[in-house]
């Protein structure tokens, strides 16, 4: 029987990728296979109701990245140490992955499409590159001010720098997160993987247009979708990267916003399973 409800049904195991971090992930109903792959601040738990309306349609892997959650982490952090942990959920399947990634972990599903993995299909919503010089994204030395805070133990003020400064979220909305003790002590649990993400976005947020000879090997079929009331800068960045793949559409989901896979993922997966059922 196909999941019903978020998470229902998830079988939760481990597996070792190729340098030997153990990487944990839950498995839940049936049919082509889709793996996700998580944002930052974020772990397997922000997509379970994800999971579970996807996992009426296909078999899906749901899996904490390295450092988060129940996987382990490695001490030198490398972006290719992420890519062959998605290599190695890729083997779990029976057949050909689809990939589905939200914010930076968009980006990194781009990546492991360019570095040759076997995807069928790619689905993206709201990679956050920035690719005009208006003010939109992080600022200037944002990487190494976020390095400084969680060297000196402020993972707290880390986090607020990166949701205001990065995603643009107004600082009285971080404030009141501080009130919500589950929810702000896991995104404390989580701020060392910020230098992680950091590095999946690399040069791609210093507002110059994509580079296509970057991007160009990812030859899979590609939807990149954006919410209608994000900021224009996602939007715009959006368009940009299917302008720049072999084979891409860029789609606009009306109201939703950034935070779309935690908040509204029962408007975000119908346009999911379209286009991967497809």
């Amino acid at each position: 029987m196909p999941a019903t409800g978020a998470n229902a049904a998830a079988v939760k195991s481990t597996l070792v990728s190729s340098d030997g971090t153990r990487i944990a992930f839950e498995r839940s109903g049936s049919g082509p296979a889709v793996l996700l792959v998580s944002s930052a601040l974020a772990d397997r738990s922000d997509a379970a109701k994800l999971a579970g309306l996807l996992s009426q349609h296909f078999t899906v892997i749901n899996y904490d990245r390295r450092g988060r959650g129940a996987s382990g982490d490695s001490a030198d952090y490398a972006v290719e140490r992420e890519v062959e942990d998605i290599a190695a959920l890729i083997g779990l399947a029976e057949g050909p992955v689809s990939l589905f990634g939200s914010s930076s972990g968009a980006v990194l599903a781009l990546r492991a499409a360019t570095a040759g993995l076997g995807i069928r299909r790619l689905a993206l919503y709201e990679p956050p590159f920035v690719v005009d010089d208006d003010g939109f994204g992080p600022p200037p030395g944002f990487a190494r001010h976020v390095d400084g805070l969680i060297a000196q133990g402020r993972r707290g003020d880390a986090v607020k720098y990166f949701m205001t400064e990065a995603q643009g979220m107004p600082g009285f909305v971080v404030a009141l997160m501080r009130f919500m003790p589950g929810v702000w002590s896991n995104l404390r649990a989580l701020a060392h993987t910020l230098p992680y993400d950091i590095a999946v976005m690399g040069d791609t947020q210093q507002g110059k247009p994509l580079e296509a000879g970057v991007w160009s090997a990812a030859k899979v079929r590609t939807l990149v979708l954006s919410g209608g009331k994000s900021a224009t800068g996602f939007q715009r960045a959006a368009r940009a990267l299917a302008g720049v793949l072999p084979d891409a559409e860029h789609r606009t989901l009306d109201g939703l916003n950034h935070g779309a896979v935690v908040m509204a993922p029962r408007k975000l997966a119908p346009s999911l399973v379209e286009f991967l059922r497809d």
